[in-house]
């Protein structure tokens, strides 16, 4: 499983140092990372506000395609642990 999680770090940050991504969408990836790696939640807690931060960004029209499906594996990912 960590292997899972560090796996999903690597997308998410790789999409946060994407610049055709715009900023805000950028933002937010960044914010779904955060809420992974708070440690004071439970694991499920965490991925589950990781997934509401992922889903809202999923359905922005401005997330370039190739983004988008970055962000829907890490989603799916995230779905198969919790």
């Amino acid at each position: 499983m960590d292997e899972c999680l560090e796996s999903i770090f690597e997308v998410l940050q790789e999409i946060e140092r994407d610049i055709d991504v715009p900023k805000n969408v950028r933002a937010r990836i960044k914010e779904a990372t955060q809420a992974l790696i708070e440690g004071e939640k439970s694991l499920a807690l965490r991925i589950d506000k990781s997934l509401q931060k992922l889903d809202e960004v999923s359905t922005d029209p401005n997330v370039p395609m190739h983004a988008r499906m970055q962000i829907w594996n890490v989603v799916s990912t995230l779905e198969s642990i919790q």
